[in-house]
């Protein structure tokens, strides 16, 4: 085995693009312990590769043996073989005339100068760039230089205007000036001998101790921040950490305010003191190892308090004009071209919202689109509803009522927490609920990856507000009776319960056959299943309900009408009688589905000694009666037949 070295260096790439490049790298490399790492200069792959292809032997069929002259020697022809070398194979088709194609491995130098400019060209962008006077196919950025190396061997092939070596670049500003001579050993240790750190965990390792340190050394805290470490570690190659200040006084904006201002337009990771309030303070991460002078620590001051100067001259414009006299300028803001206007979907927010949570939540829903007309959120619009929330405290609502503004966005991510008051969560669904049936109405339906009203996530917030919340609210009568919206919801359902709450297929389709109009009653209902699942005796009763499941759904209208226990048989009796005790059972699901499991004995004696399709016509048609009941019985926890059973 030979160590290969692909090395793809360019232009800056934007930091959300790179893990998807990388990942394509890897998956469509054909190596031994293929690794990808980078930063926003290049794109590395490292792999275990044979030194030549294997040789490879393939029987090539031709006509059938009945054929011969010049149709056989044709076909030799196309080939390039001789008539001699052909036998007859026989095929379960029948004899045919054919031979074995020998292929001679390949050095592997030359296979990959052949393949890697199509991979390297097929990675996936979300958006691409074209330069002509490169004569080079649609890349995120212009490529600059690419390592290949194959052991000691530089494999040769261009790209993009590029031709490959073994050369790489350093820092862009910290580095040798010039190329650097690598090989497939040294290539990391030159690089960061050059202030590059090529490995994303070690620059994310080193972040995220440089910043505890810098901001222990004053006696302050980080506030964690994992999508803005994510960032920091694709944006840098050499990553610091520093600590910076800002003046007190702007602490009397909401906190919420200026972490989003660090956050979100510096990049800065805000700080707390021990009690675990904002401090004035920030901690960057330059692109360089020190800052000896401190210039790069004052200029990160000097920008933030601009932004802090914004944002405290956007708070003051704002208090000017209260929330409540905002609603008319909702008509000039735009919900959606087809749907309408905000002031709209503020009505019909008002009307649902009271339906879900009485007057507060309405009361919520009446200001809580208001901040999109603030100056503040056009500024920062990560801010909205935030804002909504803030202001209307400031200007004298109730805790209830600013709570469920701030917070009715909630969730933005299956990883994100729901509202912390019935009122917000009543807001929160409606809000969503409406976005829902308004999109599904005109028509817009995601498909496939298009969602660009992010209705997926709109509904699956509803789902873990529902299924997490107090709100008691039977979500399909959300749906407005939209066949469509209803069907997204039941995928959407499903997602939760599998995959967030980790439940099995088989499970969550059993127990949503049972019905799903109370997530939180469907989830008390999985929790049961998965508890009793594992005892002796369930999966053995679930592949019998399926049996009879079966037996019912075969007999059509077949047994329809009242038993008549006149006609039982003694194991029938038995069943019935342990059936009824079992139905009447009280406590919660898991004791109701044990007892339903100790039903086992007396089913498998039911199919041990009855004849379901007895000759007589009212006893077949009772059995009939009997096993309908039975399913009937005991499928409002779930439906067994839906259990994969050994």
């Amino acid at each position: 085995m030979l160590p290969f070295l692909l090395e793809i260096g360019c232009e800056e790439i934007p930091d959300w693009m790179i893990p998807s490049a990388l990942g394509h790298l890897r998956d469509k490399f054909d190596g031994a312990n293929v690794s990808v790492d980078g930063t926003g200069r290049r794109l590395m792959l490292r792999a275990s590769l044979e030194a030549r292809t294997a040789d490879k032997e393939e029987l090539v069929t031709g006509p059938p043996a009945s054929v011969s002259g010049k149709p056989l020697e044709g076909f030799c022809a196309k080939q390039g073989v001789k008539l001699e070398v052909l036998a007859i194979t026989e095929t379960p088709k029948g004899k045919y005339w054919s031979f074995v194609k020998k292929t001679p491995g390949r050095a592997m130098g030359e296979v990959l100068a052949e393949t890697l400019p199509g991979l390297i060209t097929s990675i996936p962008w979300p958006k691409t760039m074209y330069w002509p006077s490169l004569g080079g196919p649609r890349f995120i950025r212009p490529i600059r230089w690419i390592v290949a190396l194959l052991g000691s061997e530089v494999v040769k092939f261009d790209c993009a205007g590029v031709t490959s070596g073994s050369v790489t670049y350093g820092h862009r500003r910290l580095g040798v000036r010039g190329p650097l001579a690598v090989t497939v050993e040294n290539y990391e240790a030159v690089l960061e001998q050059n202030f590059v750190i090529v490995r994303a965990a070690q620059r994310r390792a080193k972040i995220e101790a440089e910043v505890a340190a810098v901001a222990a050394a004053k006696g302050l805290k980080a506030k964690g921040d994992a999508k803005l470490l994510e960032v920091l570690t694709y944006i840098t190659e050499y990553p610091t950490a520093i600590l910076g200040g800002f003046d007190a006084s702007y602490l009397t904006l909401p906190s919420e305010v200026l972490v989003t201002v660090m956050r979100h337009h510096q990049k800065y990771f805000s700080v707390e003191n021990a009690h675990g309030s904002l401090a004035p303070n920030f901690i960057a991460i330059m692109n360089i190892p020190s800052d000896p002078e401190g210039h790069v620590v004052n200029g990160n001051e000097r920008v933030l308090r601009a932004r802090f100067n914004d944002a405290r001259f956007f708070y003051d414009v704002d208090q000017k004009k209260p929330l409540a006299d905002r609603m008319d300028d909702l008509s000039h803001v735009t919900f959606q071209a087809k749907v309408g206007n905000y002031l709209e979907k503020t009505d019909r927010l008002v009307a649902l919202a009271r339906e879900l949570g009485g007057e507060d939540a309405a009361a919520a829903a009446r200001l809580c689109k208001t901040d999109l007309t603030t100056e503040m959120v056009k500024e920062f619009t990560d801010l909205q509803g935030i804002v909504g929330g803030l202001y209307a405290k400031t200007q004298g609502a109730s805790e209830a009522v600013a709570k469920a503004i701030y917070e009715h966005y909630k969730p933005l991510s299956m990883e994100d927490s729901i509202p912390s008051t019935p009122a917000g969560q009543a807001l929160s669904v409606a809000d969503k609920i409406d976005t829902l049936r308004s999109c599904f109405g005109v028509g817009m339906i995601p498909s496939g990856s298009k969602d660009p009203f992010a209705l997926r996530r709109a509904a699956q917030g509803v789902v873990k507000v529902l299924a997490e919340g107090s709100l008691q609210v039977a979500l399909p009568g959300l749906t407005g009776g939209d066949e469509n919206l209803a069907a997204f919801f039941r995928e959407r359902i499903e997602y939760y319960f599998r995959e967030v709450r980790g439940f099995a297929y088989d499970e969550v389709n059993a127990v949503l056959a049972a019905g799903f109009a109370d997530l939180r009653d469907t989830q008390a209902r999985l929790e049961a299943v998965k508890a009793v699942r594992p005892t002796e005796n369930f999966e053995p009763l679930a592949a019998a309900f399926k049996r009879i499941k079966n037996i019912v759904t075969q007999g059509g209208r077949a047994g329809e009408g009242a038993m008549d226990v006149a006609l039982f048989t003694e194991p029938e009796q038995t069943l019935a009688a342990a059936a009824q005790q079992a139905a009447e059972r009280t406590g919660g699901y898991a004791e109701r589905l044990a007892a339903i499991a100790a039903l086992r004995p007396h089913v498998d004696k039911f199919f041990e000694k009855v004849l379901v399709n007895d000759p007589d016509e009212k006893v077949r048609e009772n059995r009939y009666r009997f096993l309908r009941d039975l399913e009937a019985k005991f499928s409002s926890i779930a439906d067994f037949s839906e259990i994969v059973t050994s």
